[in-house]
């Protein structure tokens, strides 16, 4: 059980610290339909997670890691 904390504290950790840097990729079709005509433009944004959530997720990680690493 603690092994399993001390595990899912480092996965939020590394998760949170890249949230900070990467920006998250999707896709935003554009477009027109009229009738049997369409006219479409895909664009592709990249948003960055706030940085609250990022914050909260760190956090949460090192709390999961250090309530795993305590011993009885």
């Amino acid at each position: 059980m603690m092994r399993a904390l001390l595990i899912a504290g480092a996965v939020l950790l590394i998760l949170g610290i890249t949230l900070l840097f990467v920006p998250i990729r999707h896709r935003v079709r554009h477009g027109v339909d009229a009738g049997p005509v369409s006219f479409h433009v895909d664009t592709v944004e990249r948003d960055r997670v706030h940085p609250g959530v990022s914050a909260a997720l760190i956090v949460g990680g090192v709390a999961l890691m250090i309530a795993g690493s305590r011993k009885r």
